[in-house]
């Protein structure tokens, strides 16, 4: 048996006739007998009998009739679990979001999309890169925003980019007066540095492994986040290497400068999340800001135009 059949079935049950089904589906009369016919047969009795010049239910009819109806009924009410669905589910979004760009970009963009009456129930949750890609991964996420070389295994990458870090130094240091490219080789051998994390930097991609080791030999203080060595640098006067972005919150903030290097070390960005066919319309029109927000910022901008 097949939908379309318990459809006429139900129809002729609801309706008396065979007539008046066929109106109701739109249908043929004939295209309606045909239908209750394959049912008889798929079912081994029969549904209807004639009696003068209309047709009666069977008693079989009657009682597979009452399964039938309650199916249909449980059909109709799919509309009002679909609208329940969109209640629950679009509208709202949840982004995992590095430190960085959780006290920039994203804010700024839903800032603007607030602008536009937009009403989504953003949820943001401040993680690192892989806890973010785990929680995409588990769909725990709908959107992340990470850092670090890819791939990012098991998810979707929606847009990828890359930036060179640079030098934070303290408005008041002597190597912050020059504003030529820094050649971080010709450092001073005691000049200290606030690392990120126990080496440095973890996933920075572009840097020899004897400028590395010599860094984290003068680490003074070493940090996960990128925002605190920022703020380490203005606080304490030990220089670091930096993300673009946290640097440019430094400087808003400041008392500290940037100089661009002469090494191409890369700050690399996606957002990504876990696959296009998990993206509701209000998870798809967030990512779209957000890479147009990452394409229009001056820190991409500039490093494209510079490439």
């Amino acid at each position: 048996m097949n939908f379309r059949q318990l459809r006429a079935f139900n129809m002729v049950m609801q309706h008396g006739t065979i007539t008046s089904a066929a109106h109701h589906m739109r249908v043929s009369q004939p295209s309606v007998t045909r239908l209750i016919h394959e049912l008889e047969t798929a079912l081994g009795f029969a549904l209807f009998v004639r009696q003068g010049r209309g047709i009666v239910a069977t008693v079989e009819a009657r009682r597979f009739h009452q399964a039938v109806e309650s199916a249909f009924i449980s059909i109709e009410r799919l509309d009002d679990l679909a609208s329940s669905i969109r209640q629950d589910t679009i509208g709202k979004i949840s982004v995992g979001v590095i430190p960085t760009f959780s006290v920039s970009v994203l804010p700024e963009v839903l800032g603007q999309m607030q602008k536009k009456n937009d009403k989504t129930h953003t949820v943001i949750y401040a993680r690192n890169t892989p806890a973010i890609v785990d929680a995409v991964q588990l769909q725990q996420f709908d959107l992340g925003i990470v850092s670090r070389s890819p791939p990012y295994e098991g998810v979707h990458i929606l847009y990828q980019t890359a930036v060179n870090y640079v030098a934070l130094f303290p408005a008041d240091h002597s190597l912050a007066k020059v504003s030529d490219k820094l050649d971080l080789t010709t450092m001073p051998r005691d000049q200290e540095f606030v690392t990120f994390g126990n080496v440095y930097p973890l996933e920075m991609q572009g840097m020899d492994a004897s400028l590395s080791k010599k860094l984290q030999k003068n680490a003074r203080y070493s940090v996960a986040n990128l925002l605190t060595a920022a703020a380490l640098v203005r606080e304490t006067g030990v220089p670091a290497i930096v993300d673009p972005f946290s640097a440019r919150m430094a400087v808003n903030n400041g008392g500290v400068m940037v100089r661009p290097l002469l090494q191409k070390l890369r700050y690399h960005i996606a957002i990504i999340t876990r696959g296009v066919d998990t993206m509701t319309q209000d998870t798809r029109k967030l990512a779209n800001a957000l890479i147009d927000a990452f394409e229009n910022d001056p820190v991409v901008r500039d490093h494209k135009n510079k490439t």
